[in-house]
């Protein structure tokens, strides 16, 4: 299949600026896709559309994947309602190598190249930044973005200067990636249009040349309308030590009957034909799950490896089978009596006691798949505590 038409069939079509599609099928682009050190992890979101500069690298095309060190330091004001509060440089860091990490691990076996750019902004002095590439960008243009009308008009928050030049910042990465790697392409989100545009026509104005913007959709769960991947309990994330590979593999276990073709085409590698003959598999009998099934074991192996995608498998036929396993995560304490409220905080269930006591009175606690309401709870070793459908902890 052409990379035209695997991203249309994998539903990786948003916007673009590129009037023929079959470029895509022809010569090698080199082509840049970045994330923002906002966290020390990137989420099931940011992971979409790594998938989608996956398939570009697979078709043969060159990838530069960026972290944004410098535009870290200041944070995309797009979508948000008020001014980000700024993070300690140690903090952006940590994010950083976070970040690297999981590029490492999501493009295993890839060729691509890894930048910061951090490393090309740190010399750049202001009054050099304001001749050279604020002097291009239109006030107006800028003023015209919805998140600008948003955080200006009545009734809004207000932007501070820093903010407001997120978009020249990202503008220049792609001067400065085109001048110096030939970087003629940016694939981004959806609500990084406007940002990617700012370069294209840095690009035109400075260099006389055409450079080019890809967009997919943003994923969103079709049973909530939410954005994919941000749950009651929180962000799903690709840092194991955020987001457990049992509890991440038990994420995709529970998607949505209605969005699990749309999860499968976007955030597996499986070919057509297999994905079609899940959903024929999982349209004749839904309550076996397959598609869910197959989805939750090829995403945790593609971002957790082999080895912890079987056991997560393993510990969960083992538990609705009965059984827990050593493979969900645990906690220790002493058999007996316990606090309830205390037991879900140490175990990681709950973040608050305040957070503890809701759930429990919502009914959502459960012990050896029992509900439990009461204050006091006996556990002893081997005992499965759980809230909600995809939160498990061993008692040990």
């Amino acid at each position: 299949m052409k990379l035209s038409e695997e991203l249309k069939w994998r539903g990786f079509v948003n916007q673009t600026t590129l009037k023929d599609l079959s470029r895509l099928d022809g010569e090698p682009i080199t082509f840049y896709w970045g994330v923002d050190p906002s966290a020390d992890s990137m989420t099931v979101g940011n992971l979409a559309m790594a998938m989608m500069a996956r398939h570009f690298i697979d078709h043969g095309h060159k990838a530069v994947l960026l972290v944004g060190g410098a535009t870290g330091m200041i944070g995309d004001p797009d979508g948000k309602a008020e001014e980000r509060d700024l993070k300690p440089l140690e903090e952006i860091e940590k994010n950083k190598a976070g970040i690297a990490a999981e590029y490492k691990r999501v493009f295993a076996g890839q060729d691509f190249d890894f930048v910061d750019n951090y490393e090309w902004f740190k010399g750049i002095g202001y009054l050099d930044f304001l001749r050279d590439v604020g002097k291009h960008f239109s006030m107006t243009q800028l003023l015209d973005r919805e998140f600008v009308q948003s955080r200006i008009g009545k009734g809004g928050k207000g932007i501070s200067y820093a903010e407001f030049s997120y978009s020249l910042i990202q503008g220049y990465d792609f001067l400065h990636l085109f001048r110096e790697k030939g970087v003629t392409l940016q694939l981004a989100g959806a609500d990084q249009w406007g940002n990617s545009i700012s370069g294209v026509e840095l690009i035109r104005k400075l260099e006389g040349q055409e450079s080019h913007v890809w967009t997919g959709p943003l994923i969103m769960n079709t049973a909530t309308g939410k954005k994919f991947g941000k749950t009651e309990d929180g962000a799903v994330w690709l840092n194991p030590e955020k987001t457990s590979p049992f509890q991440f593999y038990q994420f995709w276990l529970n998607a949505d009957d209605g969005g699990v073709e749309t999860y499968l085409k976007v955030y597996t590698l499986l070919s057509r034909e297999k994905v079609e003959a899940v959903l024929a598999e999982f349209k004749a009998d839904p309550s076996k799950r397959a598609a869910q099934k197959l989805l939750a074991y090829e995403v945790t192996r593609l971002v957790h490896g082999e080895e912890e995608a079987r056991k997560a498998k393993e510990a969960t036929e083992q538990l609705f089978s009965g059984n827990a396993s050593d493979a969900a995560p645990a906690v220790t304490v002493t058999p007996g009596e316990h606090d309830t409220v205390d037991l879900l905080v140490k175990a990681g269930l709950a973040a608050s006691n305040s957070e503890a006591r809701r759930l429990l009175e919502q009914g959502g606690v459960k012990l050896n798949q029992q509900k439990i309401e009461a204050q006091k709870v006996t556990v002893k070793p081997g005992d499965l505590l759980q809230v909600g459908k995809r939160k498990f902890v061993k008692i040990t």
